[in-house]
């Protein structure tokens, strides 16, 4: 039972009425509905669907119709308050606000004096980016690792030449003018300054100067690799000589992993040139004597300690190891061990050497993971790789240590478990109360069993970390844990409860006799990092940003990921490309002034075959959309158009026998864009169909667009009835000759770019909504035809079509992006997209550089809202020229000036228009300002479609289309949006590439 209820004067969106209408064909009740406006197009979708009733026929276009096919007669009663309420939440839609920066050119405009980059992505990518940080002029903090040397050096080496620093890869902690950084504690600002390579090793010698009542101004990482002979300690030389420099630092000091013998030589030999008093520490020596002004230190515990005295101007101490008071337990017997279970790396290694050190075992082993692995004493990095592939950080995660203790509970010679907890921003929020269940249960399995197992614990951290010292330790200690003031403290302690004392000898100050050096001036990028607040750009974990926002730095999160989606042989490409940026900025400058400066008039409306030689050849041919293509290639639409312009052409009497015509060859099939025209979906144009003409009068070329046929059912769609025919003779015979005459008699023809400006601000973006374009062309037209010596009834007929058809315009503004494109095609190269269009097949593009060649993929099904009656199942692939619009900037990439189109999209609003448009500007050279929007806040439509970005971003544009059904002869069965595949774009780019030379196979 059909139910029709008629909203008297109640105009609303169509892409609304099609969500509308889905949304109440979903009721369980509903067999069928349709929700329109009144217009005759629509009646005739109606009728098509066996919907039309008496009421609906009543209907006037500014009359909303609602038509259920239902059994329940109480239906409407649902349906009605459904639409009530979706009409009036329609503007409540929003969408949220831009937290994050996408790109480089992003994140440098949101923060333009940023002067650091925070790196914490995947290592395979780190180099590039980190390049592309230097090159821009900002300083590098990696916390990235797994960086090739090579790229190391590479990276080190520009950032010395830019008087930069590379901090890392694999610096895990900073601190810079007081603010923390990456896996960071809080430290009190002081007026020491630290340069370390090594994370945990600053961490806990900064811990221990806070603690001591102590500060720390800069903490400088170099990453591990830094004193290795083949990076030769870039970094560390650098910020040593920047310290040197900061007037706040008055002591400076240095913490290693074991050197490079010659490395090492060279950085004391800086340290002993310098004015300031420094300490250092080279892990797995053991300093006897100090040494001129550098005090050498044996431990971690020992660097801070000889730091604080420096600072507060007091005398070395020759001996720095404390009493330890032993705890009343019992000493453990000759064959326990202690093993060690440590998160960071430092700490484990300062363990695994004072262990080795007071047992005579031979010094350190790096294998699987173990630092120390001998007489059954063990200590374990479990930062290491082979524990962390795939897994969180032992930091943060706290699984693999769980997993090792109740592992070594079992182990009857355990005697002695160490740990470290490291606190401080990036670490886990309480890893004492994560570890404490695993480890009482681990005293209990080994008291069950008769035996004596410690737990001694050393707590990295400050009062002020968002864990809290004072609160971990206690937790620890309630729970029987044993707990040091330092990693040094806590392995002594383990030695002691074994009976043997671990103490160091004292040390004396000897002169130093070397050379010394002539200490450069630093660069004023280091003075001017070391004396302000960082201003940083965080690629990577936004957690990162907490830290440095929290104690008043400033930051702009890069929300980064694999360029080119991680493609190598993309980012070989655009990496390659680089080095050309100046000549290729320079080409796509040149194309696209040539757009922007584009004056495109339609001055005339003549048959094809009178502008397009090809037509007027013997032979019998027709145009077509898209990139090449033959008829059995061809999807049902675009078959269907040729049918119907073969019946147009009297080619054939029926549609057998224009079949069979079209089959045997005898018909040549040519790419509208070969001939300088385009045509809307099935493209296709015969001899003596009318075409707009259209002259880019900045450079003096023309282009060609069949006109609109309305809507129903049409050619373009792939219909071929003697309807579609009947209305194509109308077109040649009136529609054509009488708007031809019209323009023939006007001064200049219509300036475009006027009438395009001027509707652009009335809604319309050119693709999909051309409503205040048509209106404007018929206001311009009208006065022309009326003066015409030609019949009235004429005059009325062609001047009502051109009134109800509301896409009218679509055809002139591809004629007139045909005509842009052309003229910036002419004598121009670069990498700016000229070209997009599809064949039902392939979608194919073109580039400046490239010329006439086609880029193709195979092209994408659109994605929008169905007439009733029809699914996604039923939709051709994208097929058509109409994509001209957005290659100009129009269309999909103009979104913003018409937000009503993105209910093509899903049930959004304006800010759904807002994000598309912003989503495309990033593929985009620029903006035209030609084109005004005011809804962008006055921006100019996208300028330029830059394929390198296109590949880089994998944001590929946004098309607006109609949908035709996928069997020929059926038309149009809906409306939505399509994305131009990558893989044409990435074509093109190769084909670029190649053009100059550039190897990227390899």
């Amino acid at each position: 039972m059909l139910n029709t209820v008629i909203l008297k004067n109640n105009y609303q969106d169509s892409i609304n009425l099609m969500l509308l209408t889905n949304k109440i064909n979903d009721f369980e009740n509903v067999t069928m509905s349709q929700v329109m406006m009144g217009t005759d197009a629509n009646k005739d979708i109606l009728q098509n669907t066996n919907l039309l009733t008496a009421e609906a026929e009543t209907a006037s276009p500014n009359d909303l119709m609602i038509v259920v096919d239902s059994a329940d007669e109480d239906v409407m009663e649902e349906v009605l308050s459904t639409v009530e309420e979706f009409l009036s939440d329609l503007s409540s839609k929003g969408g949220e606000t831009k937290t994050a920066s996408t790109s480089w050119a992003e994140a440098l405009e949101a923060l333009p004096d940023a002067n650091m980059a925070l790196f914490s992505i995947p290592g395979e990518y780190g180099a590039a980016e980190m390049e592309k940080a230097l090159k821009n002029g900002l300083h590098v903090f990696s916390f990235t690792d797994n960086v090739a040397i090579e790229d190391e050096i590479r990276l080190k080496k520009l950032a010395h030449e830019k008087g930069l620093l590379m901090m890392g890869p694999d610096c895990g902690t900073g601190i810079i003018s007081s603010i923390p950084l990456a896996f960071t504690n809080v430290v009190s600002p002081g007026n020491i300054g630290v340069v370390g390579a090594s994370g945990t090793g600053i961490q806990e010698v900064t811990t221990i100067i806070d603690r001591l009542g102590g500060g720390v101004i800069h903490a400088i990482g170099t990453g591990g690799r830094d004193l290795s002979d083949k990076v030769g300690a870039i970094t560390m030389k650098d910020a040593i000589i920047g310290l040197e420099n900061h007037e706040p630092t008055d002591v400076i000091c240095v913490i290693s992993k074991p050197p490079a013998k010659e490395v090492r030589d060279e950085v004391v030999q800086l340290l002993q040139s310098i004015s300031k008093p420094v300490v250092a520490i080279f892990l797995g020596e053991k300093p006897d004597k100090h040494e001129g002004k550098v005090y050498l230190a044996h431990t971690l515990e020992e660097t801070a300690r000889i730091a604080v005295d420096l600072a507060n101007e007091e005398k070395v101490k020759s001996n720095y190891t404390e009493v330890i008071e032993k705890p009343n337990l019992p000493e453990l017997s000759e064959d326990k061990v202690v093993k060690g279970l440590y998160s960071g790396g430092t700490l484990a290694s300062e363990a695994g050497m004072l262990i080795s050190e007071a047992l005579n075992l031979g010094g350190l082993v790096k294998e699987e993971g173990y630092i120390l692995r001998i007489g059954g004493y063990d200590v374990i990095d479990l930062g290491d790789d082979i524990y962390t592939q795939g897994k969180p950080h032992p930091m943060i995660d706290p699984e693999t240590r769980i997993s090792k203790i109740r592992e070594y509970a079992k182990d009857k010679a355990t005697g002695i478990i160490l740990l470290d907890i490291v606190l401080g921003y990036g670490a886990h929020d309480d890893m004492a109360s994560a570890l404490l269940p695993s480890i009482q249960e681990a005293i209990e399995t080994a008291k069950d069993d008769g035996r004596d197992l410690y737990f001694i614990a050393t707590v990295c951290g400050t009062t002020k970390d968002p864990q809290n010292y004072l609160d971990t330790v206690k937790r620890l200690e309630d729970a029987g844990v044993l707990v040091e003031d330092s990693n040094a403290k806590a392995v002594r302690l383990a030695l002691l409860l074994k009976g043997i004392d671990l103490q160091d000898a004292d040390k004396e100050t000897i002169p130093y006799e070397g050379p010394l050096l002539i200490v450069p001036k630093a660069s004023d990028k280091v003075m001017e990092l070391l004396t302000t607040k960082p201003r940083i750009i965080n690629v990577g974990l936004q957690s990162f940003n907490e830290s440095i926002l929290e104690y008043g730095g400033s930051s702009e999160q890069f929300n980064w990921r694999p360029r080119a989606s991680g493609n190598k042989k993309m980012i070989r490409i655009l990496d390659a490309l680089e080095e050309h940026a100046e000549n290729i900025e320079s080409d796509n400058h040149l194309v696209a002034d040539k757009i922007q400066n584009a004056q495109p008039f339609l001055i005339d409306v003549v048959p094809a075959k009178t502008v397009i030689p090809e037509l007027n050849e013997e032979k019998k041919t027709l145009l077509h959309a898209g990139p090449p293509i033959n008829f059995p290639e061809m999807t049902g639409p675009m078959q269907g158009s040729c049918i119907g312009a073969a019946l147009f052409e009297k080619w054939a009497e029926s549609e057998e026998e224009a079949v069979a015509l079209l089959e045997s060859g005898d018909v040549r099939f040519i790419p509208c864009h070969h001939v300088q025209a385009v045509g809307p979906m099935g493209g296709i144009t015969s001899a003596n169909m009318p075409v707009f003409v259209v002259e880019n009068r900045a450079e003096g070329n023309h282009s060609y667009c069949i006109l609109n046929e309305g809507i129903g059912k049409v050619l373009r769609f792939g219909a071929y009835s003697q309807e579609v025919v009947d209305r194509l003779i109308w077109i040649q015979d009136v529609l054509g000759p009488t708007i031809g005459k019209a323009l023939r008699n006007s001064e200049e023809g219509i300036n475009l770019n006027v009438l395009i400006a001027r509707s652009i601000t009335m809604g319309d973006e050119f693709h999909q909504r051309n409503m205040a374009a048509s209106l404007n062309f018929l206001k311009e037209i009208s006065p022309l035809i009326i003066q015409l010596d030609i019949p009235e009834e004429e005059k009325y007929e062609v001047i009502k079509f051109l009134a109800t058809t509301d896409q009218f315009f679509l055809n002139i503004m591809m004629a007139t992006g045909k005509a842009i494109v052309d003229g910036a095609r002419k004598g121009t190269k670069g990498t700016i997209v000229t070209t997009m269009t599809r064949n039902g097949v392939e979608f194919g593009i073109r580039i400046a550089e490239t010329g006439d060649d086609w880029h193709n993929a195979p092209v994408n099904t659109p994605k929008g809202l169905y007439f009733t009656g029809f699914t996604e199942e039923d939709g051709n692939p994208d097929i058509g020229d109409s994509a001209i619009t957005e290659t100009v900037g129009v269309g999909g990439m103009a979104m913003v000036a018409a937000p009503g189109v993105t209910r093509f999209v899903g049930a959004g609003g304006f800010q759904d228009a807002l994000d598309i448009s912003n989503e495309m500007a990033k593929i985009c050279v620029g903006h035209n300002p030609t084109f005004s929007i005011p809804t962008w806040d006055f921006k100019g439509t996208c300028l330029g479609i830059d394929i390198r970005k296109v590949v880089e971003t994998g944001i590929t544009p946004i098309i607006n289309t109609g949908i035709a059904h996928r069997k020929a002869g059926v038309g149009q069965v809906g409306a939505g949006t399509v994305r131009a595949p990558l893989g044409c774009f990435e074509k093109a780019l190769e084909a670029y590439a190649r053009g100059l030379g550039i190897d990227f196979e390899s």
